[in-house]
């Protein structure tokens, strides 16, 4: 019976232990699409992007607009035209992040400067959180909020 009972216990323990490595491992995922979608999406100005790491039918929030993919595309498409382009370096302080099922939301920090020719131009700074699904492709950003941070 003792046998029986260490055996039980062992695989709950084994079992619970497996779960929470599991939510790290969603936890650092989320972390890495934030930090993916930024640089991929936003610093190369890249359109085609967008499918890799939002949903169909992303929305951001942003300074009290309403934007979606298509409207993303359509200005990351006349940025790009633009010269000189700046060169945009994203930080991404994490405050916080939740998986539950095949859901996760995280809040965070974002930073992002903006240089030309190695002359920094502008630095920015937003309050942000965002809302993620698991996919058959894996992570996507479903939703992001983004609250301008005055100069300090």
């Amino acid at each position: 019976m003792k046998r029986l009972h260490s055996i039980i216990f062992m695989l709950l323990f084994t079992t619970l232990a497996f779960g929470q490595v599991s939510k790290e491992t969603d936890k650092t995922r989320i972390k890495n699409l934030v930090n993916a979608s930024f640089n991929e999406i936003w610093s190369k100005l890249d359109s085609k992007n967008i499918n890799k790491y939002y949903t169909k039918d992303f929305l951001l929030l942003e300074n009290g607009e309403v934007w979606n993919n298509d409207s993303i595309a359509n200005y990351l498409d006349n940025a790009i035209i633009r010269k000189p382009n700046p060169t945009r370096i994203n930080k991404i302080e994490i405050i916080e992040i939740k998986v539950a099922n095949r859901m996760a939301w995280v809040a965070y920090h974002n930073y992002a400067t903006f240089s030309v020719d190695h002359k920094i131009i502008r630095k920015t700074h937003w309050l942000e959180s965002a809302t993620a699904i698991l996919t058959e492709n894996g992570w996507k950003l479903e939703m992001l909020h983004s609250t301008p941070i005055k100069n300090e």
